[in-house]
């Protein structure tokens, strides 16, 4: 059995274990900057594209596993683990920013449900280019130019070893890249650089292996292809919002 092979049976099977039995009951089509709940806890939406429509980045088979599979053993394990603590009427974003007083079990599911929730909507099959207004400002400012924040971002994504997530967030008033690793995200109390998250990029292996093997770097251009620069606006006006609140 060859390492694709190998991994696609894997996270199938692992990820099943948890997913079984999971049903989306009375979701809204349409994606919320706020994780939801209904009777049965927290919610994962339905994806807001199908899931062959960012090939040829993404493939077809790489999203239904990820979203099928892995982000809902997220998100039931979450729901699983926030009943037996008695803290599931707690907001999720208010969970993980005191994760430190909960269990790594918690930290890796939590973190595994909300950061899924963010980078389906980062990507678009009509995405890319570049982004405009305060946002596009706010990126020449922080980084001089776009192609330096590209290649800061593309480095912090390539220099995660293992399984992570690269970011940039806005912090301390202004735009910043960072990197953290497994499920951990930098509203989390435990995170050397906290923000509020803007974009994101899944730098898992199973997020790219069965298309682009170990060259993650091709997974990294690739994604420049379908970034979702008009959310990724909405994300920073919600910072600039809450920072003057």
């Amino acid at each position: 059995m060859d390492k694709r092979t190998f991994i696609k049976t894997g996270l199938i099977g692992v990820a099943a274990f948890y997913a079984s039995g999971f049903t989306a009951k009375g979701l809204n089509p349409l994606y919320s900057l706020k994780p939801r709940k209904n009777k049965d806890g927290f919610i994962q939406p339905p994806l807001p594209y199908a899931f062959d429509a960012l090939e040829p980045y993404i493939d077809t088979e790489t999203m239904k596993i990820h979203y099928s599979k892995l982000h809902a053993a997220y998100t039931m394990k979450f729901n699983d683990i926030t009943r037996q603590l008695g803290i599931s009427s707690k907001p999720a974003r208010e969970i993980l920013s005191e994760v430190s007083k909960y269990t790594e079990l918690l930290r890796n599911n939590g973190g595994g449900y909300l950061n899924h929730l963010l980078f389906w909507n980062v990507l678009s099959p009509n995405g890319g280019g570049m982004p405009e207004g305060k946002l596009h400002d706010a990126i020449i400012g922080s980084f001089g130019s776009f192609d330096n924040f590209k290649s800061q971002f593309d480095t912090a994504a390539r220099s995660v070893f293992g399984s992570g997530w690269a970011w940039l967030i806005f912090s301390e008033g202004k735009l910043k890249i960072t990197a953290t690793q497994d499920q951990d995200n930098p509203i989390m109390d435990i995170s050397k650089d906290k923000g509020f998250p803007i974009l994101c990029l899944d730098v898992w292996e199973h997020a790219y292996y069965l298309k682009y093997q170990n060259r993650r770097t091709d997974y990294i251009n690739a994604f420049w292809n379908i970034v979702n620069w008009d959310f990724a606006s909405k994300r920073y006006d919600l910072a600039l919002r809450r920072k003057m609140a």
